[in-house]
């Protein structure tokens, strides 16, 4: 086989990758309504869980770590849960995810990828299928938190763009890993967030019956799995595809987020929220499968 062969393959390979991500990542909402605590209290014990899972795991080295992506990936978690606890959570979602538009601009400056037709396109599709899922639901007068949202969306591009350049090989050929960077942010964002959390998180361990352990399980999923695991995939995916595309494919996150919502709650998406998610589905697989 030619590298020209080989490199649809390891391109498919990166995108489903970043597809199995945003899987895990779109339990977080349900996973979060269920915790018996504050958001602020989620959000730092999500990440320190991270983080002990990463060091006992996957054994990264720190000393590979890059501060820039660290905190603007700590920034990223504070500002998204933050802008849940000020506004409604449809604003929180749909405001981080105007990040394609920072990773488009962004990416030639920062990575010297160039923007491509077969990139722009789909990302400006699934932007307005978006629109389109979240029609009557997000709502003004919630000035801080959708600031903070907005916040959230500029971080979380910053987030792609630079855990791709610390994901991509170098001009040497070495290999890049961004779970350094990953392992560090985790940590950055539970030393913001845990000295904020501790009445919530002691109501919810010292609450009587079943409730701690609940509370207990739910953490782990959300740590482990829904983060954990979810940005490891994220990561080895980032090694094989654009920043553009990865921030195209990561959009069905919000799109299967309300799939785990109907499960949990009997919740059903609107005529306008089945239009959208078609419209982002369908440039997700165009651009994914070309």
């Amino acid at each position: 086989m030619t590298a020209a062969q080989a490199r649809p393959a390891g391109h498919r390979h990166g995108a489903l990758l970043i597809a199995a991500a945003a899987l895990l990542w779109s339990t977080g909402g349900l996973f979060i309504k269920l915790a018996p605590m504050p958001g602020l209290a989620v959000a730092g014990a999500r990440s320190l869980i991270t983080v002990l899972f990463y060091l006992a795991v996957l054994r990264p080295n720190l000393s590979r770590a890059r501060w820039s992506t660290a905190l603007a990936y700590a920034a990223m978690i504070i500002t998204f849960v933050s802008a849940t606890k000020l506004t409604t959570a449809a604003n929180a979602i749909f405001l981080q995810y105007t990040s394609p538009v920072y990773v488009l601009l962004l990416s030639p400056w920062l990575l010297g990828e160039r923007l491509r037709r077969r990139d722009v396109l789909p990302i400006v599709l699934s932007l307005f299928g978006l629109s389109l899922f979240f029609v009557g639901k997000v709502e003004p007068g919630h000035a801080a938190g959708n600031a903070l949202g907005a916040a959230s969306g500029l971080f979380f591009g910053l987030s792609v763009l630079l855990l791709r350049r610390d994901a991509r090989a170098t001009a040497t050929g070495t290999p890049g890993d961004a779970i350094p960077s990953t392992t560090l942010g985790n940590l950055f964002a539970a030393c913001i967030a845990l000295p904020f959390s501790w009445d919530g998180l002691h109501a919810a361990f010292t609450a009587p019956g079943p409730a701690p352990l609940l509370a207990l399980a739910g953490l782990l999923w959300l740590g482990v799995v829904q983060m954990g695991v979810a940005y490891l995939l994220f990561a080895r995916g980032l090694a094989h595809t654009s920043a553009a595309e990865a921030s195209l494919v990561s959009m069905l996150e919000p799109l299967l987020n309300p799939v785990w919502v109907l499960l949990g709650t009997g919740e059903h998406p609107g005529g306008w929220a089945l239009a959208g998610g078609a419209v982002v589905l369908s440039s997700v697989l165009l651009r994914t499968l070309e």
